[in-house]
């Protein structure tokens, strides 16, 4: 067992963190100031200029198998690169990727889908959840019915990221209503083919959208994958998700508890500074040790994933304990500083709405603890399985 990263996985962990030092993290004031009178967080071609830069210095496709141009580093040190890039707000992501699922196509959709999101040429989504369909999936409504050669979609999907910028969707439909799970198909629809997105309004700087299909037309050669096989699809895409989320609530709590342990260092009550008081000596203390636990459950996680295990129920755990974490470390960050804390003049607040939304996207708490607990009363995980 090596509880330690190899020299090249520091030596990536290491370009990433300048990276992200020495172009992100300057950008901070401007992308608070730009979301305070609701312009963009960032331009398009700031991104881009971005992701060019990030290309340069060798993280292109940072997930994507080589064969596609990409450098395909494992999901280990895709957990370390998501928890370095969310130690900024800033809303970057490397260039070079598709959607995990996108690569189920055939190889007239990987011409025609896959090449040209991983160029850039191309965005996408991925739509499941529907208005009385979130956590339970198996409650999905929205229909597609053969006619002929095509299918004909009709339904809503909501809260879906990239919904708004997207250039086609993944979606997932019922075929055959008999059959529950087993009888939705995901579709590949371009926009042209009819749907409309609306931007929802959230109390953070996400803002998804909700896709509406009315009798939208969809060749056959469109449905990815197998007819009533989209469950497993919009599962896998799902799985990918919630560990990750665990990794960007580290990287967050990394930055905001230094961010706290540096006030507390400065700020100064009845002649001492408040590092000196014991009430936040311990709320530093528990932040630090609940970080290295999420860290290591994600870690996990993503090591189970490299190995060919199956990692949904790791996953989940890295899910629930990392995005309670986050939440738990931004709130006692922003009772550290106070006043000060709750303005938007510092990013604790932007932090603290953003990471609310934590617990619920990509499966709720409440789902997370029902899939960890049926895992293990039905016998299908061990205690002490994973080591």
């Amino acid at each position: 067992m090596h509880l330690r990263l190899t020299e090249e996985q520091k030596m990536v962990q290491q370009t990433i963190r300048k990276f992200v030092e020495k172009e992100l993290i300057p950008l901070e004031n401007d992308v608070l100031k730009n979301e305070r009178e609701g312009r963009p967080s960032i331009s398009n071609e700031k991104l881009k200029e971005l992701q060019l830069k990030a290309k340069e210095a060798g993280f292109w496709g940072i997930n994507t198998p080589e064969e596609y141009g990409g450098v395909d580093l494992g999901q280990m040190m895709m957990a370390i690169v998501f928890m370095e890039i969310s130690k900024t707000f800033v809303p970057f992501f490397f260039g070079g990727s598709a959607d995990n699922i996108l690569y189920y196509g055939n190889e007239e959709q990987k011409e025609k889908y896959l090449i040209p999101t991983i160029n850039g040429d191309k965005k996408s989504c991925f739509a499941m959840t529907e208005p009385g369909a979130g956590s339970d999936t198996r409650n999905i409504k929205m229909t597609a019915v053969k006619d002929g050669n095509e299918w004909v979609l009709n339904g809503e999907k909501t809260f879906i990221t990239g919904g708004n910028e997207a250039d086609f969707v993944m979606v997932i439909a019922v075929t055959d209503k008999d059959k529950g799970p087993e009888g939705v198909t995901c579709f590949i629809v371009d926009r042209d083919m009819g749907w409309e997105s609306e931007y929802i309004h959230t109390m953070g700087e996400w803002g998804p959208a909700s896709l509406f299909f009315d009798n939208v037309r969809v060749p056959e050669e469109n449905i990815l994958g197998e007819v009533n096989g989209g469950y497993k699809l919009g599962l896998e895409w799902i799985g990918f998700a919630r560990w990750v989320v665990g990794a960007r609530a580290v990287g967050a709590a990394e930055r905001l508890l230094q961010m706290a342990i540096d006030y507390s260092k400065e700020r100064e009550t009845f002649g001492k500074p408040i590092a000196d008081r014991q009430a936040i000596q311990w709320q530093i203390a528990d932040s630090a040790v609940e970080i290295e636990a999420a860290k290591w459950l994600v870690l996990n996680a993503a090591y189970t994933l490299d190995a060919g295990e199956d990692n949904r129920h790791l996953a989940s755990m890295a899910k629930l304990y990392g995005s309670n974490m986050g939440n738990n470390v931004v709130d006692r960050v922003l009772q550290i500083h106070g006043g000060m804390g709750y303005t938007r003049e510092l990013p604790i607040e932007r932090w603290y709405r953003e990471a609310r939304l934590w617990r619920i996207y990509d499966g709720t708490d409440e789902i997370q603890r029902l899939i960890i607990s049926r895992n293990l009363l039905k016998g299908h995980v061990k205690v002490g399985q994973f080591i």
